[in-house]
């Protein structure tokens, strides 16, 4: 008799656990979708698909700066990618990451030699800016005065502008926690244009070039969210003044050229689906992937893509000086 390998045993252990529930089909009631587990099941069983690895290219300049985030109350980490052989004033793509993550886990993801290979691929250069968010602040102003977007508004793009980069237009872009996170800060800096209000020591809001979320972690509900996070929002009202797929959200979204991927499996696919069609099915798809950065590394390259598409024409036409 051949030894039941790990995966064998695994998967028998959870068909095992289901059969009772199920009448004897659980492997293939959890397999279709019909009973919880499946995005554990396909994790289990190698469905989820491949991790094309960091790209094997010469990655630009990446430089780390730490400052006192008068917003986050706290020191926090800003880390700038450029492409290589960029010398110019580069406009920017600001990216948020995922709960429990900072700055550097784009570094870890491969963002500088994914945004290389991007470039020399023909996508128009620009630079990637990665910022400590906090581990569960899911991109907004909370409650305990710990402001995200504010940091973002106020004292990172000042910074950038000290530094001659070109952040009178910004895209942005971000995964899991980060991906709802740039579809909410999109949408803030968007409504704040077309009205009088100011962000940020600047005096008026960027404008949005583009914003491309990965497997956005948006929830149907308050409790869908604090049962999943329960640091993810302070309250019911929290939640709907933050809700991505609001009718005002949704009206200034659609004003935008925005790009959403999500897995089949991943946990999040139902909303995301959602919210592609209340956006009239925008750049992106949902396809066969899960909730984890296998998925982000294989849609990362169109995503950057579309991103420096999009800002190339503040390349072209840079601001006047005021």
């Amino acid at each position: 008799m051949s030894p039941i390998s790990r995966r064998g045993l695994l998967v028998g252990a959870i068909g095992a656990t289901v059969v009772t529930a199920a009448g004897g089909t659980g492997y293939e009631l959890v397999q279709h979708g019909t009973l919880p587990g499946k995005y554990q099941l396909d994790k289990i069983i190698g469905a989820c698909g491949g991790d094309p690895g960091v790209p094997a290219i010469t990655a630009g300049p990446v430089s780390a700066t730490r400052f006192y985030s008068q917003h986050r109350k706290r020191t926090v980490q800003m880390i700038v990618m450029r492409p290589p052989g960029e010398q110019g004033a580069l406009p920017v793509a600001i990216v948020l990451h995922g709960a429990g993550g900072d700055a550097q886990s784009s570094v870890s993801m491969g963002y500088p030699q994914y945004l290389a290979a991007a470039v020399a691929a023909g996508a128009p250069p620009f630079a990637v800016v990665a910022i400590d968010g906090g581990a569960s602040t899911y991109w907004h102003r909370r409650a305990s005065g710990d402001d995200p977007p504010g940091m973002i508004t106020a004292e990172v793009l000042p910074r950038l502008r000290a530094l001659g980069y070109r952040v009178g237009t910004i895209g942005i872009i971000g995964w899991s926690m980060g991906g709802y996170g740039a579809l909410l800060l999109a949408s803030q800096l968007e409504a704040a244009r077309s009205k009088t209000t100011s962000l940020g020591s600047s005096g008026k809001a960027p404008a949005v070039a583009a914003v491309a979320a990965a497997s956005p972690a948006i929830f149907a509900s308050y409790a869908a969210a604090i049962g999943a996070n329960s640091a993810s929002f302070d309250s019911p009202a929290d939640f709907a003044a933050n809700d991505v797929r609001s009718l005002a959200r949704l009206a200034v979204l659609r004003r935008l050229p925005v790009r959403i991927d999500c897995g089949t499996d991943d946990p999040f696919a139902p909303q995301a689906t959602l919210l592609r069609h209340d956006l009239a099915n925008p750049p992106g798809a949902i396809t066969s992937g899960c909730h984890d950065q296998p998925f982000w590394r294989r849609n990362l390259p169109a995503e950057l893509s579309f991103l420096g598409q999009h800002l190339m024409t503040t390349r072209k036409h840079p601001p006047r000086k005021s």
